[in-house]
């Protein structure tokens, strides 16, 4: 389409003469394309100026496809041509570019993005051609260690990075580019650097001379290149080395901003990704970043101090871009919340302003109505720029200050003065609303001391302890706390027991390393108060835990924390693509520590809370588990077979066993796990460091146990028990599919027959995963002893009951007719029915089917069992070990009877152990009954 058919609006020309002057010299006829060209002659002087210098130009130009002729300018640059003949060149299509552009958007034929894009696409070709220029003759006079003219294209390593508006590609009309000129040390032998740096440094200073000053035929861009790092005491291009070791020591939160949207554009682009990758820990931190909302407030108010900008909205000389209500306060707003939640989620690094704040309404950080507004007005608030800046090519984005310049503002955007005013302070007033609540959240005037709460002595000494807390011993955090701490405390003294839970808080506070961050997520979010005090009033352990990683709070802000536990194909797929995003192995494990971290949160408060029950949150704790091991498995062996080759032989699997197998944990449990593999005798590895099978499988095995249980700066992941395993601590670490038939079918005890009704694969080899099934299928239906398994589980029992007695009158675990001693009933009943079931209520049911268990014997252990499982649940979720109902706190002992059902913890105590003795009498009466012939004679019945 040519551009006159695309014109869907004109401005009205101020000064008509100068118009109808433009409009003749083109010798246009009346129409669209004329009212156009009068409209942006008549308002300004300098666009004026541009169609008298290029009056043949601009007529053909409208008469064609604007796309196309913007593409025809941006190509006949020619990076290659000499210093003089690029200086003229430049600045030609500069005024074309600016002509085209200035026209495009007063007509409404371009978006205000193809805008700002065309005017972007012209500044990266001319700091590619700048750069260049100079750089050709220092190559070819090879002053340039390494390099000759074929590495031209590349500026021979070096790379201009675009920042700001320009990164964005959102350059106004008149702007000003900002660029960091950087080399890639790497490319060069290190004696050589030296004399490299020189160069480019050269060629930095006299290609931003080409690109600034003024001559006869005008200016490209004025180039700024005070953006690099210590841009006071370095060289104007550095070593990306140097740059990188800057930003990880002292880089701040305004740098970290400005790289949100920083791109490579010229030079060697691809060493400039290449950086920008490097720095992406830098810029994008692993947990929402709430402290970033202060620094962002602080910027704020010091541009404002700076330029004088304090103050209530006055339109005469209000400053469109740095004043109150606009242009940087959107983007300062919505590259807040990117730097926040980015480091989460990259779908939020976008560069451009108005598709950064649609992603953050998508996901929930920005209200859509919000977003939508702010978009708005900040289209408008541009169009505004563009033209205060189109009247004079001059980098300014203040209002006029007298009704002349207001009245030509106006027939610039086609509208009365009257108009103009009404719109603009609304937008303005508008933007200010939605984004200063943000930064600066209402304050009521008084002092912290003010609004606390009267405080009893016990709690007067608690707070005494604070100050010497590693959480509050910098500046910065005890600002932040002094600000949150009156209603920390108010909230505090409405719990029952304000003086309990003050002393709850007080172990949570003295654990955590440090405060500025959580403070300042607190901060923005007052409803986390609340959920810390929860934990910390019924849930001391829980609170230890959230001290120790804080970070799982991210988790709670990310808006479906509170929603129903998805499928396990969803959690397999979401760790999968986490583990993805990471760059080598170490990162994978502290990434998996970090992922298992929230969801393993995520399940305690949901049962605190009350969202799910002790049985759901077991199968939740067991499946979570379940995921990790699973999902580490695959980078386990990829990372061990770089050194000693791929899986020799079939390959090898993890099996769950104990209350992994079961499906069944709790908050604390560890993980019991046995690994089998399946390789010929004389097998070997082929890597770089080979090894036979039975080593290989040994080292593999010791490597995912490490990957789960060592410690790294993100904790964790779980304990593993290995003891099950075939001749226990005695037998090797890994063992041989043929070996543990053997063993099983040869030589195993009752108590690991009893072990195996648990047992599934969790991870490895699928073919051997099924190949294992179906052993343990096969060795479950294989003709039996009956005596012999019911008086070895009598001898368990009594063991079991002599070693580890109950503990407290709370036990639910230890002691006749309490969990393990169900358990091991159950595993009876399913190994004596030859039942694959691996779940105890399952294995209870198969012992009713096969007619050993009557359905009341069933509904007496089920009921109790469910009891003690609710208690043992609790015990670990509050205190991470036993229950003692003695020393635990008021929050803790309602938790436990909401739990159990009962009344009263003597209820509570009455019913457990009413409930064992009646369980116990049971087990004891099964495990004297011959299952064949109850079971022969229920079948023939």
């Amino acid at each position: 389409m040519d551009f006159s058919s695309r014109i869907t609006r004109t401005p009205r020309p101020y000064e008509p003469e100068r118009g109808s002057d433009a409009v003749a010299k083109l010798g246009l006829p009346k129409g669209d394309t004329a009212n156009l060209v009068a409209g942006a002659a008549g308002c300004s002087p300098f666009l004026a100026g541009v169609i008298d210098i290029e009056t043949d130009w601009i007529r053909d130009a409208l008469a064609g496809d604007p796309d196309a002729v913007l593409r025809a300018v941006l190509d006949d640059i020619d990076p290659r041509a000499a210093i003089s003949a690029q200086a003229v060149a430049l600045r030609q299509a500069k005024r074309r570019v600016a002509l085209l552009a200035a026209l495009a958007d007063l007509g409404g034929v371009w978006a205000l993005e193809q805008v700002t894009g065309a005017l972007t696409e012209l500044a990266d070709r001319a700091v590619h051609a700048a750069l260049c220029a100079y750089l050709q003759p220092e190559l070819a006079r090879g002053k340039v260690p390494g390099k000759g003219p074929d590495d031209l294209d590349r500026c021979a390593g070096m790379v201009a990075l675009a920042m700001g508006k320009m990164g964005a590609g959102e350059l106004n009309y008149s702007s000003d580019i900002d660029v960091i000129c950087l080399f890639d040390e790497s490319q060069f032998d290190p004696a050589d650097c030296g004399e490299a740096r020189s160069v480019f440094i050269k060629v930095t200073r006299k290609a931003a001379a080409l690109l600034s000053d003024r001559t006869g035929d005008g200016y490209v861009f004025r180039t700024d290149l005070r953006l690099r790092p210590d841009a006071s005491v370095t060289p104007v291009c550095i070593s990306m080395d140097a740059a990188e070791r800057y930003y990880e020591s002292v880089g701040r939160t305004w740098e970290r901003a400005a790289y949100i949207k920083a791109r490579p554009c010229a030079g060697d682009i691809e060493a400039g990704e290449q950086f920008l990758q490097t720095l992406r820990p830098f810029v994008w931190r692993k947990h929402l970043d709430f402290a970033a909302i202060q620094d962002a407030h602080d910027m704020r108010l010091k541009i404002r101090d700076h330029k004088g900008l304090h103050g209530a909205i006055t339109l005469p000389g209000h400053d469109m871009k740095l004043g109150r209500g606009g242009i940087r306060e959107i983007e300062f707003f919505t590259q807040t919340r990117q730097l926040i939640a980015g480091g989460r989620d990259p779908e939020l690094r976008s560069r451009e302003t108005v598709s950064g704040l649609r992603a953050l309404a998508a996901k929930g950080w920005v209200d859509a109505d919000v977003a939508e507004a702010l978009t708005q007005d900040y289209r408008a608030h541009r169009e505004v720029e563009h033209r205060l800046q189109m009247v004079a090519d001059a980098q300014t984005h203040a209002l006029p200050s007298n009704p002349e310049g207001f009245a030509r503002l106006a027939a610039f955007m086609d509208v009365t003065p009257e108009t103009l005013e009404v719109d603009l302070r609304d937008r303005l007033e508008r933007v200010a609303e939605l984004t200063e609540g943000f930064f600066a959240p209402g304050y009521d005037g008084q002092t912290p001391a003010a609004n606390t709460p009267e405080l009893s002595d016990t709690a007067k000494a608690i707070l005494a302890r604070w100050e010497h807390y590693p959480a509050l011993r910098s500046d910065r955090a005890v600002a932040i706390f002094e600000r949150l701490r009156p209603d920390l405390l108010a909230r505090i003294a409405r719990t029952d027991r304000p003086d309990e839970t003050l002393l709850h808080v007080d172990g949570f506070l003295a654990g955590l390393p440090a405060g500025v961050q959580l403070f300042s997520l607190f901060e923005a979010n007052p409803h986390l108060v609340d959920l810390v005090i929860d934990i910390c009033a019924m849930a001391p352990h829980l609170a230890k835990y959230l001290s120790r990683n804080s970070g799982v709070f991210d988790a709670v802000i990310g808006g479906d924390f509170f929603s129903d536990w998805p499928a396990r194909s969803v959690l397999c797929d979401d760790l999968a693509a986490t583990l993805e995003r990471a760059p080598d192995f170490e990162a994978r494990l502290n990434t998996a520590r970090r992922w298992a971290k929230e969801w393993h949160f995520r399940a305690g408060v949901h049962l605190l809370r009350g969202l799910i029950d002790a049985d759901e949150a077991g199968r939740q704790y067991s499946e979570l588990a379940e995921v990790v091991v699973g999902g580490l498995w695959p980078h386990v062996v990829d990372e061990f077979s770089t050194k000693h080759g791929r899986p020799p032989g079939t390959g090898a699997m993890a099996l769950a066993m104990g209350s992994l197998g079961a499906g069944r944990l709790t908050a604390a449990s560890d993980l019991d796990l046995i690994v089998i593999y399946d390789a010929p005798g004389d097998a070997q590895s082929d890597g770089r460091r080979p090894l036979d099978g039975r080593t290989y499988y040994s080292r593999l095995t010791k490597a995912l146990v490490t990957a789960l249980t060592a410690p790294m700066p993100e904790g964790t992941l779980y304990e593993v028990d290995m003891r099950l395993r075939p001749s226990g601590r005695q037998g090797p670490v890994a063992t041989s599919f043929d070996s543990f038939q053997s063993y099983q079918t040869n030589e195993a005890w009752t108590w690991e027959h009893l072990a195996l009704t648990r047992a599934r694969p969790v991870a490895g080899n699928a073919e051997l995963c099924a190949k294992v099934t179906g052993f343990r299928t096969a060795l479950l239906a294989s003709e039996k002893d009956d005596a012999a398994i019911r008086q070895d589980t009598q001898e368990m029992r009594k063991r079991l009951s002599e070693s580890k007695p109950a503990a407290t009158a709370w036990d639910p675990k230890n002691g006749p007719g309490r969990m393990m001693d169900i358990e091991l009933l159950a595993e009876a009943a399913a190994l004596l029915a030859g039942d694959t079931a691996h779940d105890i209520y399952d294995q209870l049911a198969a012992g009713v089917a096969a007619g050993w268990i009557t359905n009341d014997e069933k509904a007496t252990l089920t009921a109790q069992y469910r009891l003690c499982w609710r208690l043992q649940s609790a015990a670990r979720l509050l205190t991470g070990d036993k229950l003692d109902p003695k020393t635990i706190g008021q929050g803790a002992r309602e938790f436990i009877l909401r739990q159990s059902g009962a009344d009263t913890p003597r209820d509570l105590s009455t019913q457990l152990r009413t409930g064992a003795t009646q369980a116990s009498a049971i087990i004891d009466a099964l495990l004297a009954r011959p299952f064949a012939e109850t079971a022969g004679a229920r079948s023939t019945g």
